[in-house]
């Protein structure tokens, strides 16, 4: 991914799922998922990584798509497309600036996790997803 931004493809319904790319590795479902729904999204997308729930959604997730994401060792993660407007972009970017805070505290030699809670909080992002993009992006 270095080079480019962190993009997660935001999903606003069910009927979208068949139509996403198939490279898709970070998705938000901005709706309630089904069991099915998510079955249909692994299916759709098998180089899946990270399927991203708002909180209130969180909750109705059942026991058994956990452990299958798990099994698949996909991502669940709690989190918001802040500001994101769907009938403009499909894909919502990771701010430059939050790339840029993670380098400017790594140059500082603070602790990963110090670095993920910081960003996360000032940025409105799960750590877990800070975390992610440390991991992906290429942050000397």
């Amino acid at each position: 991914m270095g080079g480019k931004n962190t993009r997660i493809r935001v999903v606003s319904s069910r009927e979208e799922i068949s139509k996403l790319n198939p490279n898709e590795r970070l998705v938000h479902l901005a709706f309630r998922p089904s069991n099915k729904d998510i079955f249909s999204l692994v299916e759709n997308c098998p180089r899946i990584e990270v399927i991203q729930l708002p909180r209130s959604y969180m909750a109705t997730v059942s026991k058994s798509i956990e452990m299958f994401l798990e099994m698949q060792r996909i991502q669940l993660l709690e989190g918001e497309v802040w500001g994101h407007r769907k009938d403009i972009n499909d894909y919502y970017s990771i701010p430059t600036s939050v790339i840029e805070d993670i380098k400017e505290m790594k140059t500082e030699g603070k602790a990963t996790e110090e670095i993920q809670h910081a960003v996360a909080k000032e940025n409105r992002l799960n750590p877990v997803m800070v975390a992610y993009i440390m991991a992906k992006e290429t942050i000397a």
